[in-house]
């Protein structure tokens, strides 16, 4: 049999609905699909490419629910600051000069590629210019939902009602042959966008299949104004619009109550849990427990560069478990295992992406990353799960594969020049600091 990669030793987690942990197995890819998980004694196969696994973790790729890819460049730029100051003051002034598609695609690249040097295959992005983004991902190798967020209140901003999806499906047809690439809508949050603008969006969202993804209570203050001027909760506001009969994925989820919960529960919609955001800007932290008790579906998510630093969903995992044990007063709260699912399989379901991605499973998409375990830090390993959350970080991702493509090798990216990317950021710096 004839293949494109094969996969060869490692220890195997396959996060499929058995929770399989597999040794001494290979994975044999073509065309970019996972096409035989077999006990390497019993492989009969001729790999144009083979990845030795041996003394390695295989996993499936991890998934980023919401993210911001472009604001890379604003890394450090606006830190310890409320979100209000930080968006009015600083990020919404500076992109109103700066935004445009070279500084979209030049930042987005650097973002895609610390993405997979994290160990993210894919990334469920919000921001402008998603030509641009789609490109860059292509680019670097990354999978990418792109979603352009509508902002009714920010200057030259104003949404036209009647075009709201037509950009999006005119783009899903153009990239209708990459892979890599998909599109969802993105109003971008209660406080931004009009009702109007809310109601056409789950509208268009319904109507062609399309996800939708916006910002949900991140603050305190944002709930107020909701209650104050709508005399109704965000959620059940954003039911009464028919919202929540679309596809949704909300980020940061922080301020809601449980009569909200159960209207998530039984709706097409999850939670992209953004822990050190909500924490750095002191938004709040996420109700995970009542959240897990109701029934509402959780993935997890860095937010963007510019409010959380960095693009590591590892040390999403572990700060989220940590942080939650302790306000539970419960060691055996969020265990790592629902953890790593949370980052997988349970973010794929969240996207609408379960039956494609998310496990390494046959029929599926070949996403998956090889973590080295010969490390003093690794060693001795009892539970490969608890290790991924508590033990290991972005540095043990050694290999990466997205669509059946290696992407990442040996610490290296393949499709991109890191140190091109460097110099570039170096130089957007000083355009930036003079814009301010």
């Amino acid at each position: 049999m004839k293949a494109d990669l094969l996969i060869k030793g490692g220890t195997i987690l396959t996060l499929n609905d058995r929770m399989e942990v597999l040794e001494d197995h290979c994975l044999v890819i073509e065309s970019g699909k996972i096409i035989q998980i077999c006990p390497f004694a019993k492989l009969k196969c001729d790999p144009a490419e083979t990845i030795d696994a041996s003394g390695c973790l295989v996993m499936p790729g991890m998934i980023n629910t919401h993210s911001h890819l472009p604001m890379t460049y604003f890394r450090g730029l606006a830190d310890d600051l409320p979100l209000d100051t930080w968006l009015n003051k600083y990020i919404w002034p500076l992109e109103a000069k700066l935004i445009d598609h070279d500084f979209v695609f030049d930042a987005s690249v650097h973002g895609a590629a610390e993405m997979i040097h994290s160990g993210i295959t894919l990334t469920n992005d919000m921001y402008f210019q998603m030509s641009a983004i789609a490109d860059a991902c292509s680019l670097a190798g990354l999978r990418v939902i792109v979603a352009e967020a509508m902002i009714d209140s920010k200057p030259g901003g104003d949404t036209a009602i009647e075009s709201i999806g037509r950009k999006v499906l005119e783009l899903r047809e153009k990239y209708a042959d990459n892979p890599l690439v998909d599109f969802s809508l993105a109003p971008h949050a209660i406080y931004t966008c009009s009702e109007a603008t809310l109601r056409r969006s789950a509208e268009e969202a319904v109507k062609h299949g399309l996800l939708l993804h916006m910002h949900l209570s991140e603050t305190k203050s944002e709930r107020e104004s909701c209650l104050h001027t709508h005399l109704k909760s965000p959620v059940q506001y954003l039911r009464d619009l028919g919202v929540l009969e679309a596809r949704c994925v909300f980020a940061h989820g922080v301020w809601v109550d449980e009569v909200e919960m159960a209207m998530l529960a039984s709706a097409h919609a999850s939670i992209a849990l953004c822990t050190d955001s909500n924490l750095k800007l002191a938004s709040g932290i996420a109700p995970i427990k009542a959240y897990r008790e109701k029934g509402v579906r959780l993935s997890l998510a860095t937010d963007g560069v510019a409010s959380n630093n960095n693009l590591d969903l590892l040390a999403e995992m572990d700060f989220t478990a940590k942080l939650h044990k302790v306000i539970n007063h419960d060691p055996a709260f969020l265990p790592a295992e629902e953890l790593v699912r949370m980052a997988t399989i349970e973010a794929a379901r969240a996207l609408g992406k379960g039956d494609e991605l998310g496990s390494l499973e046959e029929g599926k998409a070949a996403d998956l990353l090889v973590l080295n375990l010969q490390e003093l830090e690794a060693q001795p390993l009892y539970n490969p799960y608890s290790h991924l959350v508590y033990a290991l970080n972005s540095h043990s991702i050694r290999d990466v594969v997205i669509a059946g493509s290696i992407v990442m090798r040996s610490h290296k990216l393949v499709n991109v020049n890191e140190t091109e990317l460097i110099s570039k950021a170096q130089s957007y710096k000083a355009r930036i600091l003079a814009e301010q």
